[in-house]
């Protein structure tokens, strides 16, 4: 991981498992973050993982999630839990199943933009959605079954 990117010190999108009501949110985000707030990811689009969602970046595309911002002492343990989470063991590692990458995500109460880490799908696997997956309409993980 290069030091540049492991310095920075940015909240975190989340958009399936692990926002609020979710399993994995009590799991791995309780008592570790100090803010959490609706916010929308623009420029992708949401597939079903089955079990799990994968963000895909797709110009015209939104997802749907919290920005999640870590309690200062819970910051790099928090990455380290969530690197494991979603098995992005280096930046371009071909077994990643995500890429943590930062953008621009919009929060919803005001529409202002802050940067980000977020989970996307690594090449590999954005490339067998965008061919088979299923599409998540609406990019809401929760509005899946409704």
């Amino acid at each position: 991981m290069s030091a540049v990117r492991s310095r920075l010190r940015l909240p975190f999108f989340v958009y399936g498992t692990l926002r609020p009501g979710e399993p994995n949110h009590d799991l791995f985000l309780r008592g570790r973050t100090r803010i959490e707030e609706s916010a929308r990811l623009t420029g992708a689009v949401l597939y079903d993982g089955p079990g799990y969602p994968y963000a895909v970046e797709e110009p015209g595309g939104a997802v749907s999630g919290e920005l999640v911002t870590a309690h200062d002492e819970a910051y790099d343990e928090l990455l380290a839990v969530l690197d494991r989470l979603e098995e992005c063991t280096a930046p371009g590692d071909p077994r990643n199943l995500y890429e943590r990458v930062v953008r621009e995500v919009v929060r919803t109460a005001d529409g202002t933009a802050v940067r980000a880490w977020v989970y996307l799908a690594a090449p590999p696997v954005a490339a067998r959605l965008r061919a088979s997956g299923r599409l998540i309409e609406g990019g809401d993980w929760r509005a899946r079954c409704s």
